[in-house]
């Protein structure tokens, strides 16, 4: 059941905002990385059917990160090989290197997404380089994809404030940003890591590069902002949004980070602003249920709470 199913007015969108927006479900790495507990390969598994099955389509399946620093995603090789593919969703693969590249070369996968900082302090504690040395890493791993057809897409993490550095400028998440475009990615995506982002500081960011088309935005609700920044996202041209189904997640390098954005809630205000998702929402709320009892903890999400009583 979505908003207007629930008796809700229709809200046409105004100019200003997409007829369409393309969820990037993060769930099953960003969303499952921090558990402690390590979840089965058959529960990931059928995890991702789920999500497919309630209509997502584009489901980021696993990380081919160093287990010693996500014990939870060491089994990214098993997962994808016991993977079958729905038709017509994607399956990124975050890769760090060129070494987490061959094991997405080997593994099969087509498209894969690495991750960069906008902060000097970031930098050095997740990727143990400067600011401007992460490149360095990149370069290499993003030729390489494309020169075997892959696509990749670029995130970049501290977009609004960092625990350590605090304020963000714009510039410095503009030169990243713009960077890895012009390295080949075909999308970047600007994290909000610890949740400290406001709407008015969402579109100053946005506002500072040249094409938003290519961006996307991933929002964590420390503040309980998400929802609000997503809106001015969109507002300002951006048609995709990472979220986590269920709200599942948040960031193992940054303590202050809560969980992402919940699919469900974004779904919800979407479907409210005649926003086309291609998401059915009851599938997905009852997979959040399912996953929560998993992990044995109850879901977040507002929208997960309300249409599960």
């Amino acid at each position: 059941m979505g908003a207007r199913e629930a008796g809700l007015p229709d809200v046409v969108p105004g100019a200003s905002l997409p007829s369409a927006v393309t969820i990037w479900e993060v769930g099953a790495r960003d969303g499952l990385q921090n558990e402690s507990a390590v979840v089965p390969v058959a529960v990931k598994l059928e995890f991702l059917d789920r999500l497919a099955a309630s209509g997502l389509s584009v489901l980021e399946a696993t990380s081919f990160v160093h287990p010693k620093w996500v014990p939870q995603l060491a089994d990214a090789a098993e997962v994808l090989a016991g993977l079958k593919p729905a038709p017509g969703v994607i399956y990124p693969v975050l890769v760090p290197n060129e070494r987490g590249l061959d094991r997405a070369v080997e593994a099969g996968v087509t498209h894969i997404a690495i991750f960069a900082s906008a902060t000097e302090t970031f930098a050095s504690r997740n990727l143990n380089r400067t600011l401007d040395s992460q490149f360095e890493m990149f370069e290499p791993t993003v030729a390489r994809a494309l020169e075997a057809g892959m696509s990749v897409r670029g995130y970049v993490s501290m977009c609004f404030g960092d625990p350590w550095e605090g304020p963000v400028a714009q510039s410095q998440v503009v030169a990243v940003g713009e960077r890895l475009l012009g390295m080949g990615c075909s999308q970047v995506s600007l994290g909000d890591t610890i949740g400290v982002a406001t709407p008015g500081q969402v579109e100053s960011v946005l506002a500072g590069f040249r094409d938003v088309s290519s961006l996307a935005v991933h929002f964590h609700d420390t503040y309980g902002q998400a929802l609000s920044n997503t809106l001015a996202a969109l507002r300002c041209g951006v048609t995709t949004v990472d979220s986590s189904a269920g709200g599942l997640g948040g960031c193992p390098y940054a303590e202050s980070a809560t969980g992402n954005l919940a699919t469900e809630d974004l779904v919800w205000m979407l479907d409210g602003l005649g926003i086309e998702t291609g998401v059915d929402l009851d599938k997905l709320v009852e997979t959040s249920v399912w996953m929560a009892e998993q992990i044995g903890r109850p879901s977040p999400s507002r929208v997960v709470r309300a249409l599960s009583k």
